[in-house]
């Protein structure tokens, strides 16, 4: 069975955020689990 995610919550953004506000968190994110 899938698990449902709330996806703002994982990025630690609230759900009024906007778009460059989701980016940095998703490029923030990224850059702290990248393996390089």
């Amino acid at each position: 069975m899938a698990v449902k995610r709330d996806y703002y919550d994982v990025l630690g953004v609230p759900r009024g955020a906007d778009d460059a506000e989701i980016k940095r968190a998703f490029r923030r994110l990224a850059q702290q689990h990248h393996p390089d």
